[in-house]
C-alpha cells in the first residue's frame, strides 16, 4: 500500500519536495543544455573526442536525474509534469483513492483530483472529505 498523505502531511513534506522537486528541474535543464552541445558538436563535424566525452557526461547526468526522480516519487510523491512543474500526493477521499495536487509556485496545497482526471479537474480542498488514512 502505498504512503497516504492527508492535506496536512503533504503541507508538512512540502518544503523538502519543493527542495527535492528544485534539485530535479535543475538537473533536466542540465540534461537538456549536454543534449543540445551534443547536437551542435554533431553538426560541426567535430572529432569523436569531443562527442564521447560529452557524451559521457551525459550519462553521468541523466543517471543522478533518474536517483533524484527515484528518492522524490520513493516518498509517494509522483510527478506528473517537470516542465509544468506539477506534482501528485496520493491520499483517500471517502473511500476513494485521490491525488493532492501541487504546482510550483505554490505555496501549500489546496487541490484534489480523482485518479482519473489531471490538473484541469482539479477542485478546491475545502470541499473535499478528504480523511485520515
Amino acid at each position: 500500500m502505498p504512503n497516504l498523505y492527508t492535506p496536512q502531511d503533504a503541507n508538512k513534506a512540502l518544503p523538502e519536495v519543493k527542495r527535492m522537486f528544485a534539485k530535479i528541474t535543475t538537473q533536466k535543464n542540465k540534461v537538456v543544455a549536454i543534449q543540445q552541445e551534443i547536437q551542435m558538436i554533431i553538426d560541426s563535424g567535430s572529432p569523436f573526442d569531443s562527442f564521447i566525452e560529452k557524451k559521457q557526461q551525459l550519462n553521468s547526468l541523466v543517471t543522478e536525474l533518474y536517483k533524484s526522480i527515484e528518492q522524490l516519487e520513493g516518498i509517494g510523491v509522483m510527478i506528473k509534469s517537470v516542465d509544468e512543474g506539477l506534482l501528485d500526493f496520493p491520499s483517500k477521499r471517502f473511500d476513494e483513492e485521490v491525488w493532492l495536487c501541487w504546482k510550483a509556485g505554490e505555496d501549500e496545497i489546496k487541490f484534489w483530483h480523482g485518479k482519473d482526471e489531471g490538473f484541469m479537474g482539479r477542485k478546491p480542498l475545502e470541499t473535499t472529505g478528504i480523511i485520515e488514512p
